[in-house]
């Protein structure tokens, strides 16, 4: 017996994923070009920037497959990281400059990113909030035989 098709995702839920999309390739672009090319002047911003590209990657599969218990759970560890590293980041690299001396994605809570990464989160966890997943239908148990 094959289990009912799951709904697709519509509307917000396809937006935010290209935008969480677009936020990997831009963190993991950056990260990548600054640890190739620059990595001994700020170790600690680009590592940053690198775990940010990965927070990103894992939120946007995440919310793709979000419609699966388990993914539904890591979606929400993903985006709950994601605010507190900006929130965390942001606070820091304001109280603490000479930390990040050189940006981060989040630094300045996503300054350099028109403010994508601050609001993001928020976007994600009101998504999550109110689109749970479909309860997995119970498997039918074979009937008892009786004797």
């Amino acid at each position: 017996m094959t289990s009912p098709a799951r709904p697709r995702m519509s509307g917000i839920g396809r937006v935010l994923v290209i935008v969480y999309a677009i936020m990997a390739l831009g963190a993991t672009g950056r990260s990548f070009v600054q640890i190739v090319e620059r990595f001994d002047e700020a170790p600690l911003a680009y590592t940053l920037s690198a775990l940010a590209a990965v927070v990103y990657i894992v939120a946007t599969l995440a919310l793709v497959f979000a419609g699966r218990r388990g993914w539904y759970l890591v979606a929400w560890i993903a985006i709950v990281f994601e605010l507190a590293g900006v929130l965390v980041i942001g606070t820091l690299s304001l109280a603490l400059p000479e930390l990040f001396a050189h940006p981060t994605v989040w630094s300045w809570f996503g300054m350099g990113y028109l403010f994508v990464p601050l609001v993001l989160p928020f976007l994600g966890i009101w998504w999550l909030a109110t689109h749970h997943p479909v309860a997995e239908p119970a498997s039918a148990a074979p009937a008892a035989v009786a004797s």
